[in-house]
């Protein structure tokens, strides 16, 4: 289907503190909501890590066949994380893993610029790419499988193509997707018309309430996964006239010898890339949406036939857990949510989700106390910790 898949598995997911911090941040947690042989709308995360689910869809869209590659983009904070999660596939699954570490964070079209950069000079030819999220939930397989594969075809065609979620709400905290006519999947017929393609109109920003009303009434627009699909050298182009700024620290890599890799459960990881860290020195950091989705000529949409869940607040994890993480009492409790690694007691009270870390594992020890519906007050408790100095607790 796929030459290879990127995976951008960076970031702290502060949206989801103090469970998720730097040493262990959204990605590696445990998917809320399914256990070991749920099938509930294709669910079968049996308490893997969203990480964990990413790298299985990966695997599943690349060319098996061939010499297709899941390549990893991460911090190298996120290192030991992701060396864990390769460590429980089996061999040949781990064979067809490559783990980049970031020497700094500097958003996604620099981490993707170098994804792509490995893959065209690195494994050959004109690659076919999927840029995966880590910290999503997308179920069932099946269906990703099939709305990836018409990706895949528009890839071929030197055509930029970004996966729309049908809206369900009128959210204020997603980017959407304003679309134009319909498009044709290459090569398909009319027996087997595959998934729904538009043309893209523009991406829009955030919005805010009355707007995002009325892109849920227009029945137009779509939210924004942020999952991309292209061929190397149309992406690598498209960063040429619309990014060089992006692209042009990364142009004099040359590609990294066998002695650059060391390798750790089975896992290879880039220990020594020569000129990757000037690179992330001076790149301009910016997002792939901002640097070139924004400004591509030609590109489509795929309108997800799958569920997609960003989980961007405990009151999202909440909802799609459903019941309490950990060992909790309860007494003339109503309407509340606990996640805990020590035991909890709640008495009396409601509409309350609390969120326990006791360092026990040796992150810093924290609580979460919030009103359900009020979580997304999450981002300015972090934002205080951080003006306060107390950065460990992140």
């Amino acid at each position: 289907m796929f030459n290879d898949c990127i995976i951008m598995a960076g970031g702290s997911g502060t949206r989801l503190w103090p469970a998720s911090n730097t040493g262990t941040p959204k990605q590696f947690l445990a998917v809320p909501g399914a256990s070991a042989g749920d099938s509930r709308g294709g669910d079968s995360s049996g308490g893997r890590s969203f990480f964990d689910l990413a790298l299985e869809r990966a695997l599943a869209l690349i060319d098996r066949e061939g010499d297709g590659r899941v390549i990893i983009i991460a911090g190298q904070s996120h290192v030991p994380c992701i060396t864990r999660a390769v460590a429980k596939l089996g061999p040949r699954d781990a064979a067809r893993i490559l783990l980049i570490p970031e020497p700094a964070a500097r958003n996604t079209a620099p981490a993707i610029v170098c994804g792509a950069v490995y893959a065209e000079r690195a494994l050959g030819g004109n690659r076919s790419i999927l840029t995966l999220t880590s910290d999503h939930i997308i179920r069932p397989l099946e269906v990703f499988q099939v709305d990836a594969a018409a990706a895949a075809a528009f890839a071929r065609e030197d055509t930029l193509v970004v996966f729309g979620i049908p809206p369900r709400a009128p959210e204020t905290g997603y980017g959407y997707i304003e679309t134009a006519g319909p498009a044709e999947i290459p090569g398909s017929t009319a027996d087997a018309p595959g998934p729904v393609v538009f043309r893209v109109a523009a991406f829009r920003e955030k919005p805010d309430r009355p707007t995002a009303e009325r892109f849920l009434a227009e029945r137009r627009f779509y939210w924004n996964s942020g999952m991309f699909a292209f061929s190397s050298r149309f992406i690598l182009e498209e960063f040429r006239r619309s990014a060089p700024g992006v692209l042009g620290p990364f142009e004099g890599l040359r590609v990294p010898g066998e002695g650059a890799w060391r390798t750790e459960a089975g896992l290879r990881i880039l220990a020594d890339w020569p000129g990757l860290e000037e690179a992330y020195g001076t790149v301009t950091p910016i997002s792939f949406d901002y640097a070139i989705a924004e400004r591509c000529r030609r590109t489509v949409m795929v309108a997800a036939g799958f569920e997609w869940y960003d989980v961007g607040s405990w009151d999202e994890y909440a909802r799609l857990s459903g019941d309490a993480a950990g060992v909790v009492y309860r007494s003339g409790v109503e309407n509340c949510f606990t996640d805990s690694d020590i035991p909890v007691a709640l008495c009396g009270v409601q509409d309350l989700i609390v969120v326990v870390r006791s360092g026990r594992d040796g992150s810093p020890p924290a609580v979460l106390i919030a009103k359900r519906g009020e979580t997304q007050r999450v981002r300015d408790i972090v934002e205080q910790i951080k003006v306060s100095g107390r950065t460990e607790l992140l």
